[in-house]
Protein backbone atom coordinates (compact mmCIF):
# COMPACT_ATOMS: atom_id res chain seq x y z
CA UNK A 1 0.00 0.00 0.00
CA UNK A 2 1.20 3.84 -0.83
CA UNK A 3 0.22 6.03 2.18
CA UNK A 4 0.04 9.38 0.39
CA UNK A 5 -1.17 10.91 3.96
CA UNK A 6 -1.89 10.07 7.04
CA UNK A 7 -4.43 12.45 9.47
CA UNK A 8 -4.86 12.02 12.73
CA UNK A 9 -8.54 11.46 14.05
CA UNK A 10 -9.41 13.07 17.63
CA UNK A 11 -12.39 11.45 19.02
CA UNK A 12 -14.88 14.30 20.84
CA UNK A 13 -17.95 14.66 22.14
CA UNK A 14 -19.10 17.77 20.14
CA UNK A 15 -17.39 19.26 17.28
CA UNK A 16 -18.34 22.99 18.09
CA UNK A 17 -17.31 22.73 21.37
CA UNK A 18 -13.98 21.33 20.49
CA UNK A 19 -13.37 23.32 17.33
CA UNK A 20 -12.11 27.08 19.31
CA UNK A 21 -9.31 24.67 21.08
CA UNK A 22 -7.62 23.20 17.72
CA UNK A 23 -8.58 26.41 15.52
CA UNK A 24 -7.59 28.95 17.99
CA UNK A 25 -5.09 28.05 20.24
CA UNK A 26 -3.54 25.43 17.93
CA UNK A 27 -3.87 27.77 15.16
CA UNK A 28 -5.40 25.18 12.91
CA UNK A 29 -8.09 28.10 11.52
CA UNK A 30 -8.81 26.60 7.77
CA UNK A 31 -11.82 24.21 8.09
CA UNK A 32 -11.93 22.35 4.96
CA UNK A 33 -15.12 20.23 5.35
CA UNK A 34 -17.63 19.79 8.11
CA UNK A 35 -20.07 16.66 7.67
CA UNK A 36 -21.22 17.24 11.17
CA UNK A 37 -19.91 14.38 12.41
CA UNK A 38 -16.40 14.61 11.09
CA UNK A 39 -14.70 17.81 10.39
CA UNK A 40 -10.62 18.61 9.06
CA UNK A 41 -9.11 21.52 10.60
CA UNK A 42 -5.37 22.84 8.51
CA UNK A 43 -3.21 25.40 9.84
CA UNK A 44 -3.04 27.74 6.86
CA UNK A 45 0.60 28.60 7.77
CA UNK A 46 2.09 24.87 7.82
CA UNK A 47 -0.20 22.64 6.06
CA UNK A 48 -0.75 20.63 9.94
CA UNK A 49 -4.49 19.43 10.22
CA UNK A 50 -6.54 16.75 11.81
CA UNK A 51 -10.11 15.67 11.62
CA UNK A 52 -12.56 15.85 14.76
CA UNK A 53 -14.54 12.96 15.35
CA UNK A 54 -17.83 12.60 17.16
CA UNK A 55 -19.02 8.89 15.91
CA UNK A 56 -18.60 7.65 12.11
CA UNK A 57 -21.74 8.05 10.15
CA UNK A 58 -21.62 4.41 8.52
CA UNK A 59 -18.76 2.27 10.64
CA UNK A 60 -19.16 0.46 13.97
CA UNK A 61 -15.72 1.59 15.34
CA UNK A 62 -13.97 5.46 15.76
CA UNK A 63 -11.04 5.35 13.62
CA UNK A 64 -7.51 6.81 14.90
CA UNK A 65 -6.28 7.40 12.03
CA UNK A 66 -7.04 7.91 8.01
CA UNK A 67 -4.78 6.93 5.99
CA UNK A 68 -5.22 8.63 2.48
CA UNK A 69 -4.17 6.25 -0.66
CA UNK A 70 -4.32 6.47 -4.61
CA UNK A 71 -5.92 2.85 -4.60
CA UNK A 72 -7.73 1.57 -1.72
CA UNK A 73 -8.86 -1.33 -3.31
CA UNK A 74 -5.68 -2.79 -3.73
CA UNK A 75 -4.58 -1.93 0.34
CA UNK A 76 -8.15 -3.96 0.58
CA UNK A 77 -6.73 -6.60 -1.27
CA UNK A 78 -3.30 -6.62 0.75
CA UNK A 79 -4.96 -6.18 4.49
CA UNK A 80 -7.29 -9.47 3.60
CA UNK A 81 -4.00 -11.74 2.43
CA UNK A 82 -2.04 -10.40 5.36
CA UNK A 83 -4.89 -11.56 7.46
CA UNK A 84 -5.47 -8.28 9.11
CA UNK A 85 -9.07 -7.89 10.80
CA UNK A 86 -11.42 -5.91 8.51
CA UNK A 87 -13.40 -3.61 11.03
CA UNK A 88 -15.30 -1.51 8.13
CA UNK A 89 -15.87 -3.79 5.05
CA UNK A 90 -14.68 -1.64 1.65
CA UNK A 91 -17.57 1.08 1.05
CA UNK A 92 -18.28 3.57 -1.42
CA UNK A 93 -19.53 6.51 0.79
CA UNK A 94 -22.25 8.73 0.09
CA UNK A 95 -20.01 11.48 0.74
CA UNK A 96 -17.55 10.85 -1.75
CA UNK A 97 -14.52 8.52 -0.60
CA UNK A 98 -13.81 5.21 -0.59
CA UNK A 99 -12.50 3.52 2.16
CA UNK A 100 -12.52 0.45 5.08
CA UNK A 101 -11.12 0.52 8.35
CA UNK A 102 -8.44 -2.56 9.43
CA UNK A 103 -7.26 -3.28 12.96
CA UNK A 104 -3.52 -2.94 13.05
CA UNK A 105 -1.94 -5.55 15.01
CA UNK A 106 -1.66 -3.28 18.62
CA UNK A 107 -5.80 -2.66 18.37
CA UNK A 108 -5.85 0.50 16.62
CA UNK A 109 -8.21 1.00 14.60
CA UNK A 110 -7.27 2.65 11.10
CA UNK A 111 -9.68 4.29 8.04
CA UNK A 112 -7.76 3.86 4.46
CA UNK A 113 -9.63 6.13 2.18
CA UNK A 114 -9.12 7.40 -0.88
CA UNK A 115 -10.98 10.36 -2.68
CA UNK A 116 -12.44 10.90 -5.33
CA UNK A 117 -10.17 12.88 -8.22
Amino acid sequence: MRALRITTNVGVTDIEEAKGFYTGFLGLGTEEFHLGWVARFTSPESGASLQLVSGDATAAADSAISVHTDDVDAAFAEAQSLGYEIVHPLTTEEWGVRRFFVRAPDGTVVNVVQHRD
